[in-house]
């Protein structure tokens, strides 16, 4: 039963790498897929529908810095609201297309920082979280697969 649950807490943030220790956990394919798709799952659900939450303490957050910042005297400095990774972030946006920002995002920049980004981009279009949770049971399916074939061969 640990097993389990270590699993699906661990995939809550390393998705992408939990089903590899599947097979040396002794896990059966369906055992890693689904301890691994239930952490997927609850993490992506916490993220996405608490996503504006989150977005809005972290402008609360800043706005408290300045205020602490100018009750001090100091020199506050302009925050740069469009840096470098958010250009690439929106460039990567436009060029993909948003089918690609479902399954890119929540995969390779961790469930929760990935979700919270399609969210803020996509979040008005009703099929945004359906796609996101169909990718992530096509990616836990391809890399537990992918796990398990490795097994057999090495095996």
């Amino acid at each position: 039963m640990w097993k389990y649950i270590s699993f699906a807490l661990v995939s809550t943030s390393k998705f992408m790498f939990t089903p590899l220790a599947g097979p040396a956990a002794g896990l059966t394919f369906l055992e890693t897929f689904i301890a691994c798709l239930i952490g997927g799952y609850i993490s992506a659900s916490i993220f996405y529908f608490g996503s504006s939450y989150f977005m809005k303490l972290s402008i609360e957050r800043q706005a408290r810095r300045v205020k602490k910042a100018k009750l001090k005297g100091k020199a506050i400095p302009v925050k740069k609201k469009f840096t470098k990774s958010n250009r690439r972030i929106i460039a990567y946006k436009q060029k993909i297309g948003r089918y690609f920002s479902y399954w890119f995002f929540p995969l390779f920049f961790s469930i929760p920082l990935g979700t919270i980004i399609v969210a803020k981009f996509y979040k008005h279009n009703r099929q945004t979280f359906p796609m996101i949770i169909f990718f992530l049971t096509l990616d836990c399916f391809i890399i537990t697969s992918g796990a398990y074939y490795i097994k057999d061969l090495v095996l």
